[in-house]
């Protein structure tokens, strides 16, 4: 659905979602990069009840919005699960977004906590997620072109 047919409250309850759960982060201490080190070092297992706490909340809100609305609330799109297939692209970002967790100690939306609660150095962080995701771009679109050029001149022949 095109974003003009959106409900109004659209927009701003996103932000207060995203609000919300940099708000959970910081308060759980997931937003400060030196605990989530700790998990991945098996010494501080919190990680573990966050995430299982996040992932209930969202099993539990797939399993019970469909069955009580027709059509998502806001947006007015129909429930259906979307699948993505397990390919190269899948695993190099799964990879490399791994990396980027085990050597910074922090996730994408963690980070901009982090820098909400105070944390100036995570920036360095962000430079390196923004240039990734240039790059990352960057390279598709070189690879976009030039799976167009090539099936254009096959269709020469």
């Amino acid at each position: 659905m095109a974003a003009a047919n959106r409900h109004p409250a659209f927009m701003p309850l996103i932000l207060v979602g995203g609000l919300i759960f940099g708000f959970g982060l910081a308060y759980s201490h997931m937003a400060r990069p030196e605990v989530v080190l700790d998990f991945l070092q098996f010494e501080d297992f919190g990680l573990v009840f966050v995430m299982f706490g996040g992932a209930a909340v969202t099993g539990l809100t797939y399993l019970v919005a469909p069955r009580l609305f027709d059509r998502a609330p806001l947006t007015g799109d129909s429930f259906e699960r979307r699948l993505k297939s397990f390919d190269r692209n899948v695993l190099v970002g799964g990879a490399i977004f791994g990396a980027g967790w085990g050597l910074s100690g922090i996730c994408p939306g963690a980070a901009y906590a982090s820098l909400g609660v105070g944390n100036v150095t995570i920036l360095w962080a962000l430079a390196g997620m923004f240039v990734g995701a240039y790059l990352q771009g960057y390279w598709r679109s070189r690879d976009s072109a030039r799976d167009a050029a090539v099936a254009g001149t096959r269709g020469d022949d």
